[in-house]
């Protein structure tokens, strides 16, 4: 699709545009060029957060006015389909926190707008699937990445563990992407037909401690214990990010600090680098300390 500006034709464009991990300074100067060229911009805030950052801040910077996009809108395909139909006749940037390809969300996306004869751009950045080399695990040694939900008291899915299981088996380290709610409309609210939401919510470690040992307690098939190795990882790729290595029963009362947190669950057996590692961000008075 073309519009002509000034004279010239130019083809219309989507452009999923990765913000990086921590705040709007993150952004990569090609991803700032493209959103000054777009004549909207939406910022889809469901899959993660710049927990950094603030709207105001992103707009001052990037120039821009940009429209919020929550969990209904990302999951509402009459909503999704007219973004779509606007980058017919626009340049429209859909802005994701870390890589627009990490989440499958935003791969749909982009079949969709193939399919409705759509140019699709990408913008790549960071996210927390190569920044967790931070914690010091060799990236190429993680198997699948698994989701921690928050367990409810009618709600507590233990499908995550085979994933973990069969990573741990493979001696391979597991990445856990621990839960975020944002904008979630509590349980009464929705039974009255009148959505009210609860406030922000975002998993510590401590929680997803908690909730794993929970889960080996009910699957008793020994994929892991209390004396697993694990690495608290949090904010990663702020300034204020903090790495902290120990068991997983420690995990249950380490203190990182504020959101956003993820854990390395890691394998049997490590390289003598990641080792090393392990030991540099060790919690003292550790099993592992001699």
């Amino acid at each position: 699709y073309q519009r002509r500006v000034h004279g010239d034709l130019y083809t219309m464009v989507l452009y999923l545009i990765g913000l990086g991990l921590a705040d709007e300074k993150d952004i990569s100067v090609k991803g700032l060029e493209k959103i000054k060229e777009c004549d909207l911009i939406y910022l889809e805030c469901y899959t993660s957060i710049l927990f950094e950052s603030t709207l105001p801040k992103m707009e001052a910077l990037y120039g821009k006015p940009i429209i919020v996009l929550d969990r209904e809108s990302v999951e509402g395909e009459k909503f999704m389909e007219q973004i779509l139909i606007k980058a017919k006749t626009a340049n429209v940037a859909i802005l994701v926190v870390g890589d627009p390809f990490c989440a499958t969300t935003h791969s749909d996306l982009f079949l969709r707008a193939i399919k409705l004869g759509v140019k699709v751009s990408i913008v790549h950045n960071a996210s927390i699937l190569s920044a967790v080399g931070a914690s010091g695990m060799q990236v190429y040694r993680f198997g699948e990445a698994v989701s921690i939900p928050f367990f409810t008291e009618k709600w507590r899915p233990y499908s995550f563990y085979d994933k973990i299981k069969q990573n741990r088996k493979c001696n391979q380290h597991t990445l856990l992407l621990l839960d975020i709610k944002v904008k979630e409309p509590t349980e009464e609210s929705l039974l009255k037909g009148k959505p009210i939401y609860a406030p922000p919510r975002y998993m510590t470690v401590n929680t997803a401690a908690e909730q794993l040992l929970e889960t080996e307690a009910a699957k008793k098939e020994k994929a892991f214990d209390e004396k697993t190795k694990c690495i608290a990882l949090a904010r990663i790729g702020a300034e204020t990010q903090k790495i902290v290595a120990g068991t997983l029963e420690q995990m249950k009362t380490v203190d990182v600090g504020g959101p956003l947190h993820s854990m390395v669950m890691c394998a049997e057996e490590l390289h003598p680098i990641e080792l090393e590692m392990f030991v540099h961000y060790l919690l003292k008075q550790t099993i592992f300390s001699q």
